[in-house]
């Protein structure tokens, strides 16, 4: 991409960066022509049929920031004639690469601007998951396919096993700590949290005192041997005893880690909510001592 930026400005060297031209100087190159560009004056060694590669790929973050245009904007986006060049409004800030203020004069000209940063966020997917506490609460996670599951394991697992379960964290796959009660964590003598290592969902009941440590698997991540003696330094000063789950959202994903769940752990499958898979132990469904 800088490599194309360079060539659509027709600077090969950091002395003309005083020179660069923009579509104001009748500058502008087809994808082709870019590709002959980097070729000759940057060793490259693009082969010619690669063009469509450069208009997907090494165009598409700098026309998206609308620093190089098409000059022809109703030609069709794969049209090989079409040429692309430096947005006018771009060219005097860029010739000033390296001088001076330039950084200053940056900031003084991205003033009003929207980046390509927060243009990109502003386009990501605005639906949201809602989840609902089984006390009512309303929560959102982003979308995907761990974020469902663990939706489900709030409104289907935790109403039909969890006695009343209160939430005291929830951690989602862009927020670790989208919902956390820290008061309630601490109450119950729950060290603190730390990132790389949290459930992704703990709740406790008060009716039978059980906390609830569960693990939400869509690629990675069941309750193992070592992951349960991991997980239990987090309760050594609690007086709840803990209900270690592993969730997944089929039986096909569940076949893939079935071999390395933990013993004295249970696995619940939202494919199949009314139904629980318990590995061994003295009791049938409860936490160990």
């Amino acid at each position: 991409m800088a490599l194309v930026f360079l060539a659509i400005c027709d600077v090969k060297n950091d002395i003309e960066w005083r020179t660069a031209k923009s579509l104001d100087d009748g500058y502008a190159l087809t994808t082709r022509e870019i590709i002959t560009y980097l070729n000759n004056h940057f060793g490259e060694k693009i082969s010619s049929g690669s063009y469509d590669d450069v208009r997907r790929k090494d165009l598409q973050h700098l026309s998206l920031a609308e620093v190089v245009l098409s000059d022809s904007p109703t030609v069709a986006k794969n049209a090989p004639k079409r040429s692309w060049g430096v947005n006018p409004d771009y060219a005097n800030i860029i010739k000033g690469f390296g001088q001076g203020n330039w950084e200053k004069e940056l900031k003084t000209f991205m003033k009003g601007r929207e980046t390509l940063q927060n243009k990109l966020a502003s386009e990501r997917p605005t639906e949201k998951i809602p989840i609902y506490f089984p006390s009512g609460e309303k929560l959102e996670f982003d979308p995907g396919e761990h974020n469902q599951l663990q939706k489900d394991i709030i409104e289907e697992f935790l109403t039909r096993y969890g006695y009343g379960a209160e939430i005291i964290y929830i951690g989602d796959a862009s927020n670790r700590f989208l919902y956390y009660n820290k008061e309630k964590a601490n109450l119950l003598g729950i060290s603190e949290l730390s990132r790389d290592e949290l459930p992704d969902i703990i709740a406790y009941s008060k009716a039978k005192n059980w906390l609830y440590f569960i693990e939400a698997v869509h690629s990675s991540g069941p309750i193992t041997r070592e992951r349960k003696i991991t997980l239990t330094a987090f309760v050594e000063n609690s007086t709840a005893p803990v209900v270690y789950a592993t969730a997944f959202l089929n039986r096909e994903t569940f076949r893939k880690f079935v071999t390395n769940i933990a013993w004295e752990t249970v696995v619940w499958i939202a494919e199949y909510p009314d139904h629980l898979v318990h590995f061994d132990g003295e009791r049938f469904f409860g936490p160990y001592q």
